[in-house]
């Protein structure tokens, strides 16, 4: 029922738009006949109602009309391969009143959907997929995932899937008319129209999702539908905190696992009791009109509200429905990730011992690039660092990391010592211990936990250096090898966090991009009042460190001094460590990425200490 009045609702405003956009079509050209009369500006008026009006309508109508749906993603599963997995979606399907998908498809998104190609928005069924998340397969329970297929299949059952076309397109024709008017003032009725049309469909679409909840614990039972649904955010959480922990580091440094989703299963059984603990205590959410769904908890206590369903357990992982599951997960992987030139392993202590190391000499180099400013050479090694001290030089070190410390030495043992961890590293005489509970941990040639914290204090002190050294050769730690690797900062891992289109660096016009490390120059920009769209084209173009490469990349620790002569619009002369001088010069008609844009970049250049 809710389906179709979604759809009816969905067809009257789509309808409702094409005749919202001809009238203003028609009142637009009215207008400029009479103003033909009256001025030689009605031509002009005309002109503009038909390119604008006229065109949203042909953009919206070709968009809402033509769509092609992309090839399905994933890795298809037949029948032969996994019976047991259809034979459960078939019984489930017979259990929600519907017909079972043609085509299943496990994708690597923590994540279920189905979907249905549909025609003549939605009057003749067609091919019905459904999707399933590999994390879900390596985390749900049977009778978990028994709840989460049932809520999908629900969507079958109630329509959702082929009326839903027509509450699609009517996104895609409201979303090409504001495409095609975007930043213009024509573009503003699209916009509150496109404002109630979704107030609507996201109403239906929550609604539902509350019938689809229904159809689960029929199939399923209310305890497990429940703990399903509450499972969901855990697992979301969990999947993000093993991508940052220990996914990305691994990309970074040329690794990936041979199979992640393996990985994530062995972190969150390593896991268990923080999973519990946030189960206890979900993180809070918000709830809005413009959201599609109705917030997690309120849908649990929905669920658990209604008479009640008990049906038995299967508490096995529900991976056990598909034979060969880590076989499937690599094929996964394959599928989604683009492995380039990254080497694939299945030992995470390889994985670890790779991944953290890089992120050391991440570190180090920051330490290396800062003491070469201070010694005023070009490239610096630990062997370097040892000598400055020896030479009493330390204080002289010790103040170019710490310039506002009234006692700045008492702190070069915090410099030294990430030194000298990657000089043991390269030197092979520790290793990192990988660990799916903790941070990794240094280990020695016997397996006992390293630090090189006191051995850090001997090297910080003029007076026993030579102890350290001393030390380091005992251990066979060759104090040549750590060294520098990037001498000049770059953009590897930096993030944007704002932009300043259309001003002026020197005399030349610049969009500029900012990042947590410095500044990205691209020139071409100008008082054209594109500024945004230029930016948000540049970061569509390619990733960050290529953007920094591509074009003049000003890294923050090279500046020496930034002068702020005005605030608003921005005004400020960068002195870099080279001796070159950068003038910045917002102008009036400048764009901003974002409204914070000119306070974060203010904020980072008022930090700016001579060092």
């Amino acid at each position: 029922m809710i389906a179709r009045l979604r759809a009816l609702a969905s067809l009257v405003m789509l309808a409702g738009f094409f005749i919202f956009a001809l009238a203003l079509l028609v009142a637009g050209v009215g207008v400029g006949i009479w103003a033909l009369g009256h001025s030689h500006y009605g031509v002009k008026l005309m002109l503009l109602a038909v390119l604008g009006f006229g065109g949203a309508i042909v953009v919206g109508a070709k968009r809402a009309l033509f769509y092609k749906a992309p090839p399905a993603e994933g890795v298809a599963i037949d029948p032969h391969r996994a019976p047991e997995l259809w034979a459960e979606v078939r019984r489930l399907a017979d259990a929600a009143g519907t017909r079972a998908p043609d085509e299943i498809r496990v994708v690597h998104e923590v994540n279920a959907a189905v979907s249905e190609n549909s025609q003549l928005l939605g009057l003749i069924g067609g091919k019905r997929y459904l999707y399933i998340g590999m994390p879900l397969l390596v985390t749900l329970n049977v009778s978990q995932f028994r709840a989460v297929i049932g809520h999908e299949l629900g969507h079958y059952s109630n329509n959702h899937t082929r009326l839903g076309a027509v509450a699609f397109r009517g996104r895609l024709a409201i979303g090409g008319a504001l495409d095609h008017l975007s930043g213009s003032l024509m573009g503003l009725p699209f916009q509150a129209y496109g404002r109630i049309y979704l107030l609507v469909d996201n109403a239906a679409s929550r609604a539902q999702e509350r019938e689809a909840d229904l159809i689960a614990v029929r199939v399923a039972g209310t305890h497990a539908a429940a703990s399903a649904l509450a499972e969901l955010p855990v697992i979301d959480a969990a999947w993000a905190f093993y991508f940052n922990r220990y996914i990305g580091p691994a990309a970074q440094a040329g690794f990936l696992p041979r199979d992640m989703f393996r990985g994530f299963h062995d972190m969150t059984q390593a896991r268990r009791e923080e999973l519990a603990e946030l189960r206890k205590a979900p993180p809070p959410e918000k709830k809005s009109v413009w959201d599609t769904h109705p917030p997690i908890g309120e849908r649990v206590a929905r669920v658990r509200q209604l008479p009640p369903v008990t049906l038995m357990e299967d508490t096995r992982l529900a991976g056990a429905l598909i034979p060969a599951l880590d076989q499937l997960g690599e094929q996964v992987q394959t599928v989604a990730v683009n492995l380039g030139d990254r080497k694939l392993s299945g030992d995470w202590s390889e994985i670890t011992q790779a991944s953290n190391t890089a992120q050391l000499q991440d570190t180090c180099d920051d330490v290396f690039r800062q003491a070469a400013r201070v010694l005023n050479v070009r490239n610096v090694s630990l062997a370097d660092v040892l000598y400055a001290v020896e030479a009493g030089r330390g204080r002289e070190l010790a103040q170019g990391f710490f310039p506002a410390e009234a006692d700045p030495v008492g702190k070069l043992p915090q410099v030294i010592e990430p030194l000298l961890t990657l000089a043991a590293l390269r030197s092979g005489q520790v290793r990192w211990t990988h660990s799916w509970t903790q941070r990794a941990q240094l280990a020695g040639p016997n397996g006992q936990p390293v630090d090189f914290e006191e051995l850090a204090k001997l090297a910080a002190d003029a007076r026993t250096v030579g102890q350290a050294r001393a030390h380091l050769a005992q251990l066979g730690i060759a104090v040549d090898q750590a060294r520098v690797v990037e001498a000049v900062a770059t953009a590897k891992k930096a993030e944007v966090i704002g932009g300043i289109g259309n001003t002026k660096v020197g005399k030349t016009d610049c969009d500029m991009l900012i990042l947590d490390n410095g500044l990205i120059l691209i020139p071409g920009g100008g008082d054209s009042n594109e500024g945004n769209y230029r930016m948000a084209a540049a970061l569509r173009s390619a990733p960050v460190p290529e953007l920094a490469k591509r074009y003049t990349f000003v890294p923050f620790e090279e500046i020496a001094v930034a002068t702020i002569d005005k605030k608003v619009p921005l005004k400020a002369t960068l002195l870099m460590r080279n001796g070159e001088k950068l003038e910045l010069k917002e102008g009036w008609t400048s764009d901003l990425l974002h409204k914070q844009s000119r306070d974060v970049l203010l904020e980072i250049l008022e930090g700016v200490r001579p060092r």
